[in-house]
This record gives structure tokens, C-alpha cells and sequence, in this order.
């Protein structure tokens, strides 16, 4: 599991032009763009998950949401909750908005409001109480998320309409913790079309972006922080808030949900415990190292396109790192003309520990030849948090040892 970006985005900048951009709010340090693979992190809770309890299906509240805008948001409300994360290894913070699914803390919310988190929190809007949080699992192509409140009983679930059924012109009412400011905002308008495919992006550095088939379009104004949220018609909420354009000047806004049943569908899934290609069940494994991107497998390339997009090094590189804000372009690279560059390592991790620094070059798993750092992502995604691995891997001393490292469990990719 890698993310070739940052884990955060800054507050929305409005502006010309038609960009649009995952709707949510996070404060961002100083930080060399390196991807951060697999880092060292360890639920407070431990590693077992609590008892899932069902996932609603789609359909039709027990009630009508009657009384117009004022009547949805009075029903939708109480089961909204804000979410607030720390992105240890990145110096940041985030903040988002999820919804109750069960009595019991179930909460459903976009995966990149988790995002390469080290610590989660949800506010239940309408008592005001904080629960710690834990990953139940996400689905990164989907940007669909469960997290379960601790301790949490007696919660008031959203309504769930019935995202089959929408037609454009509905009306509708995109809720959420708008910019962030902690509590539970609310804009209406109408749907504006269906089944649209999007590419959404993180702004302030990162290239990080999905595409997204399947949306429901509406001209209710969806903000950052509004990720995770609930849009609402009559009959329940029948999307996910999700990402929003960057139309100002055009006085145009647009916004785009996850039809409700296709993220049911997929928190169904992950409830369930039934991992795939996509899904990920609980916390990915832990490496703890910071890498680039793409497709090269040669060290010297990785290392000039880290030149390139940070502005080079700066000095000798340091034993291990507590943040990528930490970060700089290794000084001297392993003499090897294959394998993943590593820009640097969590202090404390396996990796440090096994002597690892920044500089250093892995080049076998478990015994199989290591390449680009997708290569590297695609080995390591086998593995889970427990298991032990063997790598190989050249000091930029020249020398090549093989540790064995035992995987624990990382922030949400």
C-alpha cells in the first residue's frame, strides 16, 4: 500500500478555472514530497478490531423526510460526525465529516479523509461527545472508509434513501464540517446530473488523484471538510460528499457525491471482513521507510527526480526521521543499478533498527528481485501487519545485508 504523495491537502484555495478537488480540510507543515511507505504506527487500541455490527442497506426511511431543506437536515443531522485526524509522519492534520451507519459507532466516510493517519477522532454532532476511532477497513480506488467509534452505544444513524431511485432535479442538501471550523454546516440545491465521472485531486504540492465513475452531480456548494458528509433528498441521505470544483469566478458550483448504495456496498464488504485487489481489512503492514515514485528501477533516476521536485539535498542525510518534514534528497546513493531508493526511515521502525538509512537501496524481498518503487509496492502489498520478511538491501557504503523484519501495522494508505 503507497502513497506517492503527501497525506494531506491545505484548505481550498477558490480561483478561477474547473479543478476539482477532494473536499477536505487539512493544515499542512513544510515536507519534502517522498511517498511514505508502509510507516511505523501501532493503533492505541492494539491491532484486534471491535465487533462490526450490520451495514444498512439502501432504501427508503421509515419515515418520509418531511418540512423541505429544514425538515432533511433535522432528520440527517444527529448522525453526522466530525472527523479529526493526525498525520504523525507528515506534521499535519486533516479534518472531514462521517456518518453513523449503527447505534454501536459505525461510521462511514471517504477513505481520503483517513488517509495516512496516525490518530483519529469523531465528534457526534448531536451530543458533542469525542470517541477515539479505529480503522475497520477502506477501499483506496473507491475512496470509501469504516471507522469504528470505541466504547460508542446508543448513537442515532443517518436515514438512508435510496441513491436508485434519484433523478436530476431532486432536491437536495449537501451537509458537513465545512472548512474545517468543527461543526455541522448545511447547503442545498438540486441534483444537476448522474452517473458522472470525475478525477478529483489533493491541492498544495500533491499529485495524488482518482478517477471516480458513478457520481451524483449538484450544484449544493461542497466545501473542504464536507468529505465524508452526507447529500440528502427527501426520502434519506443517497450520497457521499466526496469533491467539489474551483469555479468561483464562474459564480458555478459543483459538487459530487458517491451514490449512498455504492458506498454501502463497499462498507458491506469491508464489515464483512472480505479483503481484495481494492479493500484493505484493518491496517496495512509497516515497513517504515519514505520513498519515491513511479516506474524507474534505477537509483541514480529516482534520486534526480527527488532533486527535481524538492529542490535537491541539503547535507549529510541523517540516521532515521520522525517526520517527511524531516526529509532531505539523500547525499550519497547505495552503487547499485537496481532496486527502490530509500529517501529516508522512521525513527523507531523495523527498518531503522535494522540499520536502514536514507541512501540505502532495497533490493530483494523474500528473495525476489526488487525494482522501481512500484515494484516494491506491489511485493509488499502481500504481506500483513505480524508477518516477518526478508530484505535485501545496500548500504551507501556499498554493503549488502539481508534483515529480517517483522511487519506490524501502518496509517491507512
Amino acid at each position: 500500500m503507497l502513497d506517492n504523495g503527501g497525506f494531506g491537502v491545505p484548505p481550498r484555495r477558490r480561483g478561477s478555472g474547473n479543478a476539482l478537488t477532494h473536499a477536505i480540510m487539512a493544515v499542512l507543515g513544510a515536507a519534502l514530497a517522498a511517498g511514505l511507505l508502509l510507516a511505523f504506527y501501532s493503533p492505541a487500541s492494539g491491532s484486534s478490531l471491535p465487533g462490526i455490527g450490520a451495514v444498512p442497506s439502501p432504501g427508503s426511511p421509515t419515515a418520509p423526510l418531511t418540512g423541505g431543506e429544514q425538515g432533511i437536515v433535522t432528520k440527517v443531522k444527529p448522525g453526522i460526525v466530525i472527523i479529526n485526524t493526525t498525520l504523525q509522519y507528515d506534521r499535519e492534520a486533516a479534518a472531514g465529516t462521517g456518518m453513523v451507519l449503527n447505534a454501536d459507532g459505525l461510521v462511514l466516510t471517504n477513505n481520503h479523509v483517513i488517509e495516512g493517519s496516525t490518530k483519529i477522532s469523531a465528534t457526534v454532532v448531536s451530543t458533542g461527545r469525542t470517541y477515539p476511532a479505529t480503522v475497520v477497513g477502506y477501499d483506496k480506488t473507491g475512496d470509501v472508509a469504516l471507522i469504528q467509534l470505541q466504547n460508542a452505544s446508543g448513537l442515532t444513524r443517518v436515514p438512508i434513501g435510496n441513491s436508485a431511485l434519484v433523478k436530476v432535479g431532486n432536491t437536495v442538501v449537501a451537509l458537513g464540517n465545512a472548512e474545517g471550523q468543527g461543526s455541522a454546516t448545511t447547503t442545498a440545491g438540486q441534483v444537476t446530473g448522474l452517473n458522472q465521472t470525475i478525477t478529483a485531486s489533493d491541492e498544495g504540492g500533491s499529485t495524488a488523484s482518482e478517477t471516480l465513475t458513478g457520481m451524483i452531480q449538484t450544484n449544493a456548494d461542497i466545501v473542504p471538510g464536507d468529505s465524508g458528509g452526507p447529500l440528502a433528498g427527501s426520502a434519506g441521505v443517497i450520497g457521499m460528499d466526496t469533491a467539489g470544483n474551483d469555479a468561483n469566478n464562474q459564480q458555478v458550483s459543483e459538487g459530487f457525491a458517491i451514490p449512498i448504495g455504492t458506498a454501502l456496498s463497499v462498507a458491506r464488504q469491508i464489515a464483512g471482513g472480505h479483503a481484495s485487489s481494492v479493500i484493505t481489512i484493518g491496517y496495512p503492514p509497516f515497513v517504515g521507510i519514505f520513498i519515491g515514485s513511479g516506474s524507474s528501477s534505477s537509483p541514480p533516476v529516482q534520486e534526480q527526480q527527488e532533486e527535481q521536485q524538492n529542490g535537491g539535498g541539503s547535507g549529510s542525510t541523517p540516521a532515521c526521521d520522525t517526520s517527511n518534514s524531516d526529509l532531505t534528497v539523500p547525499s550519497a546513493i547505495a552503487p547499485v543499478s537496481s532496486g527502490t531508493l530509500i529517501i529516508g526511515t522512521i525513527c523507531g521502525s523495523p527498518a531503522a533498527s535494522a540499520g536502514m538509512t536514507g541512501g540505502a537501496v532495497i533490493t530483494a524481498v523474500n528473495g525476489q528481485a526488487v525494482g522501481s518503487p512500484d515494484d516494491l509496492a506491489g511485493i509488499l502489498s502481500r504481506f500483513h501487519p505480524g508477518d516477518t520478511i526478508s530484505v535485501t538491501w545496500v548500504s551507501p557504503s556499498g554493503q549488502r545485508t539481508t534483515s529480517s523484519l517483522h511487519l506490524t501495522a501502518g496509517p491507512p494508505q
